[in-house]
């Protein structure tokens, strides 16, 4: 047994319009124009937040992240790059089977780039989440607990 199909012309009403809602007014939800919406509160003044003491720490903390780390890669990565194109013959020198010194550097190459991830994560737990939490705790004007990075 076949379902009629739905054409276009049942989906417009009496009047010609198109029916974008429910069209019976019992599946219509009663509560719908009960719900509402509180409306935001000031924007806060975030020049002010930005030239913080708490966002210039935070910043600083990321920083000496982010700096460091950058470097180290981009020179190890630099000295990959550099070999591989200038010192052949220690490149090509074999391990084991035909795994050469240059496929166990550019694998080193991803494992670097997971370990940073990692350290960057737990980092980031630590010493960057509590309080980038608390701040946004304060801007937005809400309670934090111990487990949001407040203090127990």
């Amino acid at each position: 047994m076949s379902r009629p199909r739905a054409t276009l012309r049942s989906a417009v009403d009496e009047e010609g319009t198109v029916a974008t809602g429910p069209r019976r007014d019992q599946d219509r939800d009663p509560d719908a124009d009960r719900h509402t919406v509180d409306p935001p509160g000031p924007d806060p003044d975030w020049m002010a937040w930005q030239a913080s003491e708490e966002f210039g720490r935070l910043r600083r903390a990321l920083h000496r992240f982010i700096l460091p780390t950058t470097i180290a890669f981009l020179s190890w990565y630099l000295l990959y790059v550099i070999m591989a194109a200038y010192a052949r013959p220690f490149m090509d020198a074999q391990v084991f089977g035909t795994v050469n010194v240059g496929l166990i550097f550019g694998l080193l190459q991803f494992v670097s780039t997971f370990g940073i991830a990692l350290a960057y994560s737990r980092y980031a737990d630590r010493r960057l989440d509590p309080p980038a939490t608390r701040m946004r705790h304060e801007i937005e004007g809400t309670t934090v607990g111990p487990a949001q990075g407040g203090r127990a």
